[in-house]
């Protein structure tokens, strides 16, 4: 069992943050790669607007200085050359707002076009991967917390993060032009403005790495509330909610995982909020002592009412555009370690060995090939008990056979093996006398027509349902119908409103809801679609159609299977007994192999279990 998801425990000495920081800053240059990759004319757009928004606001504080200096100069002199300077200057700092604005807007533009493709480009790379995970990556909790982790942020934090870092840009530019017409007036206004914001930086970079860590820890407990949620709304459970009242119950424990997730985000926005009014206290403070000491320069005309309009209006966005600097390292700080989640998702090793064989020695295609199983065992990772244990069998070209056992006892994971959706913990399985390790999974995959127990019931039209099966034939209707015959669906789906081309399922406009049996009927052919596979899986195929249906179905299936492999898992003995062998599981072992003939004269399990089954059906 794999161990429960936890966030690292927080590094607490000054030193051990810093190393921490700088581990998780490591993940900048990947995030500016996807971003350069999502839209190379949009990066250079948004750096270009950004740097002439960096410019603006020192030109504006200027002009505005001028103004008033003017306004004073021709309150003076009284002569008219003096009013016109002052009006062209005002005309000059209404362009620059124009500028301003103009430049704005179309920085919000080009974001919002670039947070659509690097949104888009993550959500792709994060489905990509998924496509190349195997089963038990799906199967394991902690794989699934990473993958929750990396899709809750992709659309927008990636871009948070370069946006913070073209907001440093922007500031440290705007920044140096206010400093050096602060130094003028005093150097040590500079370091007034610089210390009154250093508090605020290190609680908000200490605040952010405590949200991360409780939004990573809540992984499991996000997908439970998800997984609670899922319950009350989805079609598949609502006969049970309401049969058997289990609404109060599951919207109960909703509400009792929400608030427990409700009192923890209010500790931290109330943490956030006291912190961000004592030290908003502080910058104030140092504000007015500047304005104060600003305030008295002009009075004692040791400046101009021009230079205190000005060093205050520097002072005050100065002092912002400080502070927009550590608050958007802060924020790069936690956009970092969120990014961290989504690279350690997608340098998620699979493991999977490549092929050590060239391909011209893979098993030939044709179905003369035989499957060969060599004292193979197998247990699932992180579990103490065997699924399969010293299980040794050979299925020739055309040969059936069935598997039976109680629940639990490997048919299910042999099937597995077979598809190498897992590999064996011991042992080997030969397909055509190459090992399954030396074929490439897609070849060998191709070579399978199967039926699951736990088919999907696609909420896609039919012929896209039954197609499915074999994706490069989708378009190819007449196979698609074939395939609905030799399932036993040519029958239902004549009886749909637009047969082939009516859509199923009823998450869409204008869908039609079928039966267990109906949708199993659809899945069997499904598995027929692929007309060359050289070996057929039937997994509990039967489970929800009737005793003629089955009949039927199994009538063709022998027909079709003439010169295939077929392996059948089924718990019905009409349906297992057409087999040409039989082989009885228990405790992930072959029990007993034979026909039914000779496995009913043997008298052992296998008999046991067929006599039971008859006998519900005499009585």
């Amino acid at each position: 069992m794999s161990p429960p998801y936890s966030a690292p425990r927080p590094p607490q000495s000054l030193k051990a943050r810093l190393k921490n920081a700088g581990s998780l800053f490591r993940q900048l240059p990947g995030t500016f790669r996807l971003f350069w990759e999502s839209s190379p004319r949009g990066a250079v757009v948004l750096g270009a607007l950004t740097l002439v928004a960096a410019v603006l606001p020192a030109a504006i504080a200027w002009v505005g200085k001028l103004i008033v200096d003017g306004v004073l100069a021709a309150q003076k002199a009284g002569d008219p050359a003096s009013r016109a300077h002052v009006l062209q200057l005002v005309a000059l700092e209404f362009g620059l707002m124009v500028g301003s604005v103009v430049v704005d807007r179309a920085l919000s533009l080009v974001r919002e076009l670039v947070r659509a493709n690097l949104g888009n480009l993550l959500n792709e790379r994060i489905l990509q991967k998924a496509l190349g995970l195997e089963l038990r990556h799906f199967e394991d909790s902690d794989t699934y917390d990473k993958m929750q982790n990396a899709r809750r942020e992709a659309s927008s934090r990636p871009l948070s993060l370069v946006m913070d870092a073209f907001s440093i840009v922007r500031n440290l530019v705007t920044l140096s032009t206010y400093a050096v017409l602060l130094v003028t007036l005093s150097p040590w206004s500079v370091a007034v403005l610089v210390a009154a914001s250093i508090p605020a930086f290190i609680a908000e970079a200490r605040l952010a790495e405590e949200g991360f860590r409780l939004y990573s820890w809540r992984a499991p407990e996000g997908r439970k509330l998800n997984y609670l949620e899922w319950i009350l709304t989805r079609d598949s459970h609502v006969k049970e909610v309401k049969v058997f009242g289990l609404g109060p119950l599951v919207l109960g424990r909703y509400r009792t995982l929400f608030q427990k997730f409700f009192e923890e985000d209010r500790a931290l926005a109330m943490k956030r909020m006291g912190w961000g009014l004592g030290l908003g206290l502080v910058s104030l403070g140092a504000f007015y002592a500047c304005y104060a000491f600003v305030a008295n320069r002009a009075a004692l005309a040791a400046i101009t009412l021009g230079d205190m309009v000005l060093y205050l209006g520097v002072f005050r966005q100065g002092q912002g555009a400080f502070q927009g600097i550590l608050s958007s390292v802060g924020s790069m700080y936690e956009g970092a370690l969120f990014m961290s989640n989504l690279f350690t998702y997608l340098e998620i090793p699979t493991g999977q060995e490549a092929p050590r064989v060239v391909p011209a020695l893979t098993a030939s295609k044709g179905r003369g090939n035989a499957i060969e199983l060599r004292n193979v065992s197998f247990r699932y990772p992180g579990k103490e008990a065997w699924a399969l244990r010293h299980l040794s069998l050979r299925l020739e070209p055309g040969e059936k056979l069935a598997l039976v056992g109680d629940n639990g006892a490997g048919k299910s994971t042999l099937v597995k093996l077979l598809l190498r959706l897992y590999e064996p913990t011991e042992g080997e399985i030969l397909y055509g006398g190459v090992n399954l390790k030396d074929m490439d999974p897609e070849d060998l995959r191709s070579r399978f027509g199967a039926v699951f127990q736990d088919f999907v019931r696609y909420q896609f039209n039919v012929a896209e349902n039954i197609g499915l099966g074999h994706v490069s034939a989708l378009e190819d209707r007449n196979r698609i119908v074939r395939a609905a015959e030799h399932g036993g669906a040519s029958g239902l789906i004549s009886t749909l409103p637009n047969q082939y081309d009516t859509m199923l399922g009823g998450w869409f406009e204008k869908g039609h809801e079928l039966s267990g049996g109906q949708w199993q009927k659809l899945g069997v052919a499904r598995a027929f679609m692929r007309e060359d596979a050289e070996v057929l899986i039937l997994d509990e195929p039967t489970a929800s159609i009737d005793a003629e249906s089955e009949h039927a179905l199994f009538e063709r299936f022998q027909e079709l299977a003439a010169d295939r492999i077929a392996l059948v898992i089924s718990h019905r003995f009409s349906t297992v007994r057409m087999a040409d062998r039989i082989a009885v599981l228990h405790n992930g072992q072959v029990e007993e192999l034979g026909s039914h003939a000779e496995l009913m004269a043997r008298n052992g399990r296998y008999a046991h279990l067929f006599n039971l089954q008859a006998r519900g059906y005499r009585d």
